[in-house]
Formats: C-alpha cells, structure tokens, sequence
C-alpha cells in the first residue's frame, strides 16, 4: 500500500514531465491512432459539447455597489481582479461616479438629484432608486447571484440598497447584501437612518451581512479618518471576492452555487470574520484570528449555518484546509449547517486566509437599554412554515431626520391611557 501511495505523490509531482512526454508521444490535432481530430473525446460527448454544458451551468454574478461606500467597494474589486463576476456602480452624485471602474454604470434619479447626491436623506436615495429601477433591472438581468453592497447611515446607499435588493429577489436572484454600519462619531441620526435601512434589507434580502465599522477600530486603532474607511472598504471587498471566488474559481476543495445557496438563501442576519497568517502554524492561526476578529461579535456555537472559505499559495495542503474546518466544527452547533470550499491564490505563498461567514440571530435584549421595558408574543401563521418573521416596534426615539419618519410634529396623547401604557414627555 505504501508503495502505491508513494507511487501516485511521485506521480503528481512529475505531472510536468510526463504531460511533455504524452504529447511526444501523441502530435498535436492527432489522436492515438494517427488520425486527425478537432476534439478530443471524452465518454460520450466531445470536449467543445462539455463546454458547451459547462457555459450554461456557468454561475451567472452581479455586484452592485450602491452609493460612495458600494461604489468603492466595486472599485476596488475593479483594482484587485474578481473571477467571474459583472461589476456594477449605482449612484445619485455624478461626480463620485465618473471616478469609479466598473463593467456598468447607473446614474440613479437624474431627474430627483441632478446628478448631485442625495443629500445624506435616505428617502431621497430610495426615489432616485426607484426612478432609475429599470435601468437597475436591466444590470441585474439573467443573475443567479445579485451581492447588494453599501454603507447605511447617508443618503443613496441606504436608501437605494434595499430597492436593488427586492428587484434582485423579485429576479429570482440569490439576494445577498453585504453593509456596514457607521462609525460611532459619525453621529446618532446616521445610525439611526442605518438600523432602519439595515430592516428594510433584511426584508428583502437572502442574507444580510453586516459589518460594523465601529469594530473595525479595534482594529485600525488610531489611523486617520480616510485610512479607516479605506480599511472598511477593504473588508466590504474582501468578502464578496471570497464568496464569489468559492464558486467561480477552481480550487481544491470547490463548491457550487447551491453549496451557497443552501447556507446563505433565507439565511437572515449574518456576520464575518477574517483572518490571515504566514506563521508556522499558519492553517491554525488563520482560523483562530478569524473566529477573534471583531467583526465577527457574536457566539457562533449558536449559530444555524457556515460558510467557510479557505485560502492560499500553491503551497497549501488539503490537510491545512481540513484542520481549519475541524476547528470551526469544534466550535459549532454540532446541528448547524456548514459549507466550505478553498481556492488558490498565488500571492499568498507561505500564508493562509479563513474567511467564516456565520448566520446567526442577535438577541434583542443584548442590544437595548436594559431599563427598557419590553412586552413580546407569539403567533401563527400556516403560509411560514419553515421559516420565522420578526417584528420590532421601538418607541421614544424622536428625529425629523431619521430615515420613513414622518415629517409632520408628533402628538402626544391626551391622556394615560391606562396603567399598562407609559408616556413619556
């Protein structure tokens, strides 16, 4: 047995010397016999008919980045080189726009804006959205796969995001968007705008994956203002690259778009984490830093499902691979359902990245003042069988600015109402 397996690595090492020594053996355009063939035949269909079944089981994906934060994301894809992916930029300011790669571009509600932006008002990013929705259907068209990115809190990505995302979904795409939050110092009515735009997409997305920028100052610590927002960009890009790349890229172990659509369809509220190392012991560090990234806040031993996306140099071995999927798997819900695949990237030679995209729930307790006071129930309904909805009123916050906030001056009740209902002034 020894003397087989040895046989077969020595095989593989010397894959070079005896393809030179296959074509000495059989010309060009000849096959075995001495006659001339186009093709090569392969069971029962020539190489060009399993192409030709290839291109149409061919993974069709669109990016569209939505406002200045989706735009630079799409940029910097445009810089980095994705495999297999169509590029989209979709923005209100005309100015931001030009500057932007990317295979399309959308000039989003030139009659609405005049091409100057938004205004950092979301209800005005989501009626140049709408405006401009066919020319938004028409970039999206024959998509298998739509990725919606963006950055909440100002005006045309928050508002126009989920209006990409429910034409994406209604397309019958695989709808995942993939945002980020603002900094703190950003100011309380852009987060705001962000939590309501975050439900909005959550509504009509397969997936939302949410990446705070707050938790990236873990991370960049004291770099100045622009270096952070690049870095937020980089992580937006990075994900999406990773993602699309498990499906599109040949790699050791690959995956298939209904791999991806099993995790991430329905997948609901999301979380990454994203580690790299070229230490010794790079397969186990690259996990461990993922799994203590701060961006992905949250205890995935609760979590329902998995995307797991090795990568490296040609260096890598299928068993460093599989030690960062054991790793993960002894972390885990042993019940949830975890996918993962690994791709090439000779730039990493010597190095490896964990990419881990975790579906999890956050607990509303754990993100509420806990003097709150809270009342909750349940109920059924037949038609969701299999799946579960959420619905969240929260009161006594008060902004004309905040995003589908009424404009008009709120009335306040005459009276108490009863004692199970609080007014407050």
């Amino acid at each position: 047995m020894d003397s087989i397996i040895d046989d077969a690595i020595d095989e593989a090492e010397d894959g070079e010397s005896a393809t030179a020594h296959e074509d000495n053996t059989v010309q060009d355009g000849q096959s075995p016999n001495g006659s001339e063939s186009n093709t090569q035949r392969t069971g029962t269909m020539t190489d060009d008919q399993l192409e030709d079944v290839l291109k149409d089981l061919q993974t069709d994906i669109t990016v569209v980045g939505c406002g200045g934060a989706g735009g630079n994301t799409v940029n910097r894809m445009e810089e980095e080189g994705i495999h297999g992916a169509k590029l989209v930029a979709a923005n209100t300011d005309v100015q931001h726009l030009v500057e932007i790669e990317a295979d399309t571009k959308i000039l989003m509600g030139e009659e609405k804006t005049g091409g100057r932006g938004a205004g950092s008002l979301p209800q005005v990013g989501e009626e140049a959205a709408l405006e401009s929705q066919q020319d938004i259907y028409d970039a999206i068209d024959g998509s298998d796969m739509v990725f919606v990115t963006a950055g909440l809190g100002g005006g045309t990505g928050t508002g126009s995001a989920p209006v990409v995302a429910k034409a994406a979904r209604e397309a019958g795409a695989l709808t995942i968007s993939i945002v980020t939050t603002p900094f703190t110092a950003e100011g309380e009515v852009r987060r705001t705008n962000a939590e309501a735009g975050l439900e909005r997409l959550r509504d009509v997305s397969d997936t939302v994956i949410v990446v705070p920028n707050d938790r990236l100052l873990d991370s960049v610590g004291k770099l100045p203002v622009r270096q952070a927002f690049k870095v937020s960009d980089e992580v937006l890009m990075r994900s999406v690259k990773g993602i699309t790349e498990l499906i599109t890229k040949p790699g050791l172990v690959n995956l298939d778009f209904a791999d991806v659509r099993t995790v991430m369809e329905r997948g609901g509220v999301a979380m990454i984490g994203l580690g790299e190392s070229d230490s010794e012991a790079k397969a186990q560090d690259s996990v461990k830093t993922a799994l203590r990234s701060p961006l992905l806040d949250v205890d995935i031993s609760g979590a329902s499902s998995a995307l797991v996306n090795v990568t490296g140099g040609n260096d890598m071995a299928i068993e460093e691979a599989e030690g960062v999927v054991e790793e993960i798997y002894d972390r885990i819900d042993p019940d949830a359902r975890i996918i993962w695949g690994t791709s090439i990237d000779e730039s990493l030679e010597g190095s490896m990245r964990t990419m881990i995209v975790v579906c999890v729930v956050e607990e509303i307790y754990d993100r509420i003042d806990p003097d709150a006071r809270i009342i909750w129930g349940t109920s059924i309904d037949e038609s969701l069988e299999g799946s579960m909805r959420t619905m969240i009123v929260v009161t006594g916050v008060e902004s004309p600015q905040i995003y589908g906030q009424h404009d008009g001056e709120a009335v306040q009740p005459a009276g108490a109402g009863g004692d199970d209902i609080d007014f407050v002034d």
